[in-house]
């Protein structure tokens, strides 16, 4: 049997999909979540097809799992009036309410949120093409990370519920929200990356216009009468529709005070340029990255080799952490490609609910056709497909391709693949990849591997400065989740991690008064009668 027969078959007929994995039925959304309330949807919605494709007597064809609305400027600019006056210019009942009591309604939603498990989580398999297993750890991983967060928010309050006395002046510094958030989430991680800008958005005090990503919207529509039920109303605002057509007059409109997104830096710095007055507006920004590994002469060749495998194609290398582009010095060039291809062909393809499946079909429709034009541009120039079958294509599935050498002049050098392509560059100094990262509008991560001391450090020195995170003798990620996340030049604006996501969503702000006995007075009479949710001692457990 060829191995294209081979890709042909691990796709199957309607009734071969084993019913512990099926969805229930199609799921045709016709309702959405503003100012508190569900609405009705009778206009023009998107057909949305899973990267899974079905065998029918027409071939392969994307199976059809739902519709969403697709709305209009007019829906859209109502969801952000209804955000405004939620949040009242700081006076809306979200806002100036209690720390203890937004955590409570966090906790309210996660507790709904977790009754949605099961559908939640085949919609994440089914929308984008993810294994079931991983399906399973991003909706767990995304409750961890709202728990860490409520726990961090605790310690931060405890933290601020002292008084400060300095100079003969005492203050109570803590942190308040900014106003409106406009939440775009990334479709390789729609639940959890969405969610860890969303839940400390919302758990500041901000109230919230959010956009579902373009693959993984239907996945939230069963979370949304959760969030109806949580908060009050306004809080969480959901918008539909095209993108281009939407959100350029939600920025033009000045109300929004937060951007939060999670995709390119071109799209980022469009959005941002309508804001009328951009010193206003906070940017909370996970961008494009190329992340490099950097595999010297003294590296264990072993180790090198998994993690390389682990970081380029894990969920079929679509993750902004993905190592992109790989340099391996030319004295263990060939040791590593032999290797690289032995652990390669390995992974096992196929459909997502297949136990140890590795390798899945992608869910972006263009994708196949860019990674194959980014394959004949490198081809073209010199390199070529390493590994068997590298390359090889049917419908939505691509089998990883691994390039070499690659060069300077290839498309695959600088671009981000965002697929199952491993470039692999040789070189001779170690300055050559330094010099490429300096370089690259990027500036994510990178990997070292060698067990050699000194050229470790020698390494760490100059990149540190270049990207925001160095890992050694290991693959780029984003966790553990309290570690901070960002980038430098276009990947990334603001830090995210569990504490990190609380600052950039909220500001320090104080009371402070001169350190008189008639102040004295007044400050306990407020603390003590509990007239004020901000100005309060109470220590949240």
């Amino acid at each position: 049997m060829s191995f294209k027969s081979q890709l042909e078959n691990i796709f199957v007929s309607e009734e071969q999909i084993p019913a512990e994995y099926k969805l229930p039925s199609e799921i045709h959304q016709r309702e959405y979540l503003s100012n508190g309330e569900m609405h009705s949807w009778n206009g023009d919605v998107h057909a949305v097809y899973s990267p899974i494709c079905i065998k029918t007597e027409n071939g392969l064809e994307r199976k059809l799992i739902g519709t969403y609305p697709v709305c209009s400027e007019k829906e859209a600019m109502v969801a952000l009036q209804a955000a405004v006056d939620a949040y009242d210019n700081g006076r809306g009942e979200w806002p100036t309410m209690s720390v203890a009591n937004r955590i409570k309604c966090v906790e309210n939603f996660t507790h709904s949120m977790l009754q949605q498990k099961d559908i939640v989580v085949k919609l994440i398999m089914w929308e984008i093409g993810k294994s079931y297993a991983d399906s399973v750890k991003e909706f767990d991983r995304t409750v961890e990370y709202i728990y860490a967060t409520i726990d961090a928010l605790k310690d931060l309050d405890r933290k601020s519920s002292s008084f400060e006395n300095e100079q003969g002046i005492i203050a109570q510094i803590r942190r308040s929200p900014l106003g409106v958030v406009l939440c775009m989430g990334p479709f390789n991680y729609p639940l959890n990356e969405t969610f860890t800008t969303l839940i400390p958005a919302i758990i500041m005090g901000n109230t919230l216009l959010f956009k579902p990503p373009k693959h993984g919207t239907l996945l939230h529509y069963p979370l949304l009468k959760a969030f109806q039920q949580a908060f009050p109303k306004g809080v969480v605002n959901t918008i539909y529709g095209r993108g281009h057509a939407i959100v350029p007059s939600l920025m033009q409109s000045g109300k929004v005070n937060v951007l939060t997104l999670i995709g390119s830096s071109k799209v980022a710095n469009e959005l941002k340029k309508l804001h009328p007055k951009v010193n206003r507006l906070r940017a909370i920004l996970g961008l494009d990255a190329k992340n490099a590994a950097i595999i010297t002469a003294n590296a264990d060749l072993k180790l090198a080799v998994q993690e390389t495998v682990l970081g380029s194609l894990s969920f079929n290398g679509q993750r902004c952490t993905a190592l992109k582009i790989i340099f391996v010095h030319k004295s263990i060039a060939e040791p590593f490609l032999q290797q690289l291809k032995e652990e390669v062909a390995k992974l096992k393809f196929g459909m997502p609910w297949e136990k140890g499946v590795s390798l899945t079909p992608l869910p972006e429709p263009h994708k196949p056709d860019y990674l194959k034009e980014l394959i004949a541009d490198a081809q073209a120039l010199g390199a070529k497909v390493i590994n068997e079958n590298g390359g090889e294509a049917v419908a939505s599935f691509v089998y990883p391709a691994i390039l070499y050498p690659v060069t300077s002049q290839m498309k695959v050098y600088r671009e981000e693949q965002f697929g199952p392509v491993i470039p692999v560059v040789a070189y001779e100094s170690l300055e050559e990849p330094i010099d490429y990262i300096i370089d690259s509008t990027h500036g994510q991560q990178v990997s070292i591997f060698s067990n050699d001391t000194e050229e470790v450090a020698a390494t760490i020195d100059p990149l540190v400065n270049q990207v925001s995170r160095v890992n050694i003798n290991c693959q780029c990620q984003r966790g553990p989740d309290v570690f901070p996340f960002t980038g430098r030049k276009d990947s990334a604006e603001g830090t995210l991690s569990v504490v990190d996501a609380l600052r950039s969503f909220s500001i320090r702000s104080l009371v402070a008064t001169k350190n008189n006995e008639t102040n004295k007075r007044l400050l306990n009479d407020i603390v003590h009668g509990h007239h004020s949710n901000f100005l309060s001692t109470k220590y949240i457990f």
